[in-house]
């Protein structure tokens, strides 16, 4: 075995057994900065610099695509006019592994003097950051994983952790749902897998055939529709679905016969609020490749599996 994968090996044994350490001593006010958060009317406003900054852009990133509104603000850039991003209503999370980063001390003062709320997150409960802060969420302070102990890795994964923990309290406490999620990530593989059947589906020249149409029509629509299958309404509501593998099975005396006659009744069929990707399930389960979208028992769409495809949904 290499030298390398033991060290790389050795690298996420030691950064696992940190976050394992934090999930059973969790900060003492770790539900109070939830609390604090949540009740907010402004935003979360997430600093650091070096290491600490990249962790925090991510932490603010994170919160602002799960509900909780933040942005990220540069220490330097703050003590050079960015301080008015930093208002009423807002609550400031800063990050210091040593908590005595002098980048941090114009921030920390503006919070001071306009009372706004500061959550430190460093692993020095002692330092100056932690001890000015409102409230303190105090990491393990453990060896970083380097093996020289200079470089962060064991302190930025904690960092990291303590972020995601936070993010995802907060997404529970507002009852923040998938649905909401996608409103956030309209776009790429995950914004297609958040998409609607409604977004998706086609809603114009639907194959529908009454139940007492003759075959000889039925076919007419099947094959000129582009759809491959005859929906077949009773009423306005769907009585069953024509497919090829229907009309296979009913061949002896095809054209005298109604749609009624040859359709698979109560098919199977997809409902306009459902997940494009629960679709695509739905389809791989029943080997299908059309649904019938139906509003209660009445078709309003045809959802295809190439308009899944061409989605990025498969």
């Amino acid at each position: 075995m290499s030298d390398a994968l033991d060290t790389g090996r050795e690298v996420l044994r030691t950064e696992a057994a940190a976050l394992r350490t934090l999930a059973d001593a969790m900060p003492a006010d770790f539900d109070a900065v939830v609390d604090l958060i949540a009740a907010a009317t402004g935003r979360v406003i997430v600093t650091g610099i070096g290491k600490s900054g990249h962790i925090a852009r991510k932490i603010a990133a994170t919160l602002a695509s799960t509900g909780t509104r933040a942005l990220f603000v540069h220490p330097a850039e703050a003590s050079h006019g960015d301080l008015g991003m930093i208002g009423d209503g807002d609550v400031v999370l800063a990050i210091s592994n040593s908590g005595e980063t002098t980048e941090l001390r114009d921030i920390v003062a503006h919070t001071r003097r306009f009372g706004v709320p500061l959550v430190g997150l460093s692993s020095r409960e002692g330092s100056t950051l932690m001890q000015t802060a409102d409230h303190r969420l105090t990491l393990p302070h453990l060896p970083e994983a380097c093996g020289i102990g200079m470089v962060p890795t064991t302190s930025t994964t904690l960092t990291l952790g303590m972020g995601d923990a936070l993010a995802v309290a907060l997404l529970r406490r507002r009852n923040f749902r998938a649905e909401d999620f996608s409103v956030f990530h309209p776009g790429g593989k995950l914004g297609a897998q958040m998409a609607r059947v409604s977004q998706l589906m086609h809603r114009d020249g639907l194959p529908l055939v009454a139940a007492d149409t003759p075959m000889s029509e039925a076919l007419l629509t099947m094959t000129s529709g582009g759809f491959g299958i005859a929906a077949v309404v009773d009423g306005g509501d769907l009585l069953g679905v024509i497919t090829d593998g229907d009309l296979r099975r009913n061949m002896v005396g095809l054209l005298d016969r109604h749609a009624r006659d040859v359709a698979t009744r109560d098919p199977v069929t997809a409902a306009p609020d459902m997940l494009a990707a629960s679709a695509l399930a739905v389809m791989n389960e029943r080997k299908i490749n059309v649904l019938v979208v139906c509003e209660g028992r009445a078709p309003v769409g045809i959802l295809h599996i190439h308009d899944l495809l061409r989605a990025g949904v498969a």
